[in-house]
């Protein structure tokens, strides 16, 4: 699927251009079909790609074909005995048994996966590395057309992005937010540079650093908020970030955590320590876009931060499964 312009992120230091997306149709002997997507965000961004999902998915179907869909625990289970790790191939077989699980029940699936919070998700915007000037154009692009919520990616040299963060903020709305994702791009050094250099701004950063060690040793030097996202993969890593205080909020991508049965672990585990959720796919159609919302509704206020999607405002369709 062709983006419609370029992509930079991680201070420019990746481009992207064009996703490669899997659709999944599991159907049942009572007529019901359920429907998955699995798009990685290219090929660089994180350990998943396109074909993977595939070879993926063709390893793990003969393993799961006759059991009962809406027992996901159980078709996980019979993912991991056949095929360890690569959850990024077992997310649209998980959550097309969910929407199936839905339909059976006649349930949308924000309902069926512990209840539909009543009040609308914010969606964020997501500002592609560039200057100052460039990123606020975009913002305000985003701004006419009702968006509160922005994610502005940095990452690049430390004096640029120090420009970057107080010119955005010097330029942001009262009732705005902004979040500055680094997606990793950060040293320690660097990490410890900006957000000290920017001290006396109220602002967020994501995933600051590689690895959880890195953030860390981050959150130990600095006071500002860090929401970890990229590695944030299993259940025991949302252990690991509760336990030793790494972030204060996590972003949930569905594909990349394995689905929505392993998201839901995560996200009971982060309102028990009252860490605020984001939910995201790593990219796709609406299809993604919709797993994303019924999710994200399930997530009480005020730990629900976000979606990514392309509009302002969702609500969850009321009709069983994912809806139309």
């Amino acid at each position: 699927m062709p983006l419609s312009k370029p992509y930079w992120l991680s201070g420019g230091r990746l481009k992207f251009e064009v996703l490669d997306s899997t659709f999944v149709r599991v159907d049942t002997d009572e007529d019901l079909s359920g429907w998955g997507e699995g798009c990685p965000w290219g090929n660089t961004y994180l350990p998943a790609h396109g074909p993977g999902i595939r070879a993926g998915i063709e390893t793990m179907a003969p393993a799961i074909l006759g059991m009962d869909p809406r027992r996901t625990n159980h078709i996980n289970q019979a993912m991991d005995l056949t095929l360890p790790g690569h959850l990024y191939a077992k997310a649209p077989l998980d959550i097309a048994c969910w929407d199936i699980a839905g339909q059976a029940a006649g349930l949308p699936i924000a309902d069926l996966m512990g209840g539909c919070y009543p009040t609308p998700t914010l969606v964020a915007s997501s500002i592609s590395t560039g200057t100052p000037q460039e990123m606020l154009a975009e913002i305000e692009g985003y701004r006419e057309r009702g968006y509160r919520v922005h994610s502005a990616k940095v990452g690049a040299d430390t004096v640029e992005d120090i420009e970057r963060v107080r010119f955005l903020e010097a330029h942001r709305n009262q009732d705005e937010v902004i979040f500055y994702d680094v997606n990793r791009a950060w040293t320690r050094a660097e990490a410890v540079t900006v957000m000290n250099a920017v001290v006396d701004l109220p602002v967020t950063f994501e995933q600051p650093c590689e690895t959880l060690e890195d953030c860390l040793a981050v959150r130990r030097l600095t006071s500002h908020a860090i929401a970890i996202d990229e590695r944030l993969d299993t259940l025991a890593d949302m252990t690991r970030i509760v336990s030793e205080g790494i972030g204060e909020l996590i972003n949930i991508k569905i594909n990349r955590v394995g689905g929505l049965t392993r998201a839901a672990r995560i996200r009971d585990l982060a309102l028990a320590h009252d860490i605020g959720i984001s939910v995201m796919p790593t990219g796709g159609t609406v299809l993604a876009d919709t797993d994303a919302i019924h999710f994200a509704q399930t997530i009480p206020d005020p730990y629900r931060l976000r979606v990514w999607s392309c509009q302002d405002m969702i609500t969850v369709d009321p009709a069983p499964g994912r809806g139309a």
